[in-house]
């Protein structure tokens, strides 16, 4: 498979001999990630002073489901590794290149939407118990935190699945092959985020 030739945009910085090429897109989406790290960033913090505050909420943490919070834990390392070898793939100018490029994405998109399975059994659980976004501070700030978390999660698996569907067609491989790495740096966010939430929420 021929490499396609790379026609999107690109943003120079310096001058003279010492102009540097970087993609628009790359850019774009380094941006974005700073803006979501201020979101989640500012959100853990008011977590952290209102917990402080309000001597733990000791109480309200025990009832969360640490096991299950492991588990997607557990499910969302693995989406990552899934992910950067769907990367390693596009890379690749081998044949067969597109079909284990869809097979990763594949296992990614699964186990994405086996983290909101779990989530929304986890939810219902903690509904069934009383413990809504209502029952008190620690609650709200827990449903908002994974929540938001989980509405990224579900973006990075319809973004993932459209890339996973123009991989079936030959003549749009060699574009996914150069989004790919995009998609990657977003779900990769997603579950450093998760990394963060767990013990914040779930172990302390």
């Amino acid at each position: 498979m021929e490499a396609a030739p790379n026609i999107e945009a690109v943003v120079q910085f310096g001058d003279g001999d010492s102009i540097r090429e970087i993609p628009a897109a790359r850019l774009a989406i380094w941006l974005f990630l700073a803006s979501e790290i201020m979101v989640f960033g500012g959100l853990m913090s008011c977590f952290m002073l209102l917990r402080i505050a309000h001597g733990g909420w000791d109480a309200e943490a025990a009832h969360v489901h640490w096991r299950i919070g492991a588990f997607n834990t557990l499910v969302l390392l693995t989406s990552s590794l899934t992910m950067a070898l769907a990367c390693t793939s596009a890379k690749e100018r081998k044949r067969g290149t597109a079909r284990r490029l869809r097979t990763y994405l594949g296992f990614t998109i699964v186990l994405g939407l086996t983290f909101l399975g779990v989530k929304a059994c986890e939810y219902s659980l903690e509904f069934a118990k009383g413990f809504t976004p209502g029952a008190g501070l620690f609650w709200a700030f827990y449903y908002t935190l994974t929540g938001l978390h989980s509405l990224h999660v579900l973006a990075g698996i319809i973004l993932n699945t459209t890339l996973w569907i123009a991989a079936a067609r030959a003549d749009l491989v060699p574009v996914v092959q150069r989004r790919i790495e995009y998609a990657g740096l977003y779900w990769h966010f997603v579950d450093v985020v998760w990394i963060f939430l767990f013990p914040l929420v779930y172990l302390t």
